[in-house]
């Protein structure tokens, strides 16, 4: 069967959910190391259909694996099926709290499946709750932001964030010369925005506070 087949099944497992948002005026330095956020979900180690197959095989043995639902939804949104991603990251988020191992990797997740799927709104949320969930100053926070910032067009607000990761280390994000370096997980395209948000900052350095 299919990858694309196999998803189709995955609706019939599940028992069952623009306006501009408000950001946290960013802090003076983030240097926090969220590494523990930062990271893939993997439940199984195969790749493709072997990988969608033994997904489903765990969830129908155990309906409550959140890794699993997890890693099936980053599947499902890689493959086009941004719905049923969404609505495997929303199920997964329900089943946990906010001391859960998970409930931050999920968020940090599902805002980069959402963001890649063309939906930057929804990852800015997703990604403002995981600023929230411990009012956290991690390193990732300035950058990704300000990329999303200014692919929703608020653009002020990304070159805000931007100088923050001027502040915070300034040999590295002063220039772009290391952005592809220090993001290798960014693609091109995100790397490529990044860039613009560094060149508005370098035009007009915003002052602190």
């Amino acid at each position: 069967m299919q990858v694309r087949g196999l998803l189709l099944a995955v609706g019939l497992l599940l028992a069952t959910g623009a306006q501009a948002q408000t950001l946290p005026k960013p802090a003076e330095f983030y240097f926090e190391n969220d590494a523990l956020a930062m990271k893939p979900i993997v439940a199984v180690r195969e790749t493709g259909e072997a990988a969608t197959e033994k997904l489903l095989r765990a969830i129908q043995r155990n309906p409550r694996g959140v890794a699993e639902r997890a890693q099936l939804a980053h599947i499902a949104m890689e493959a086009g099926r941004v719905e049923l991603g969404r609505q495997l990251y929303d199920d997964a988020l329900l089943r946990v709290t906010t001391s859960d191992a998970l409930y931050r990797p999920l968020l940090w997740n599902y805002g980069w499946d959402l963001y890649r799927s063309g939906d930057d709104q929804a990852a800015l949320r997703q990604w403002l709750q995981l600023v929230a969930a411990r009012n956290s100053t991690a390193h990732w926070i300035p950058m990704t932001l300000a990329m999303v910032l200014w692919s929703l067009d608020r653009r002020d607000e990304a070159v805000q964030w931007y100088a923050a990761a001027v502040r915070s280390e300034p040999t590295q994000w002063a220039t772009t010369a290391r952005h592809a370096e220090l993001l290798p997980g960014w693609t091109a395209s995100e790397r490529a925005t990044l860039a613009e948000v560094q060149a508005a900052w370098a035009a007009n350095p915003p002052t602190w506070p």
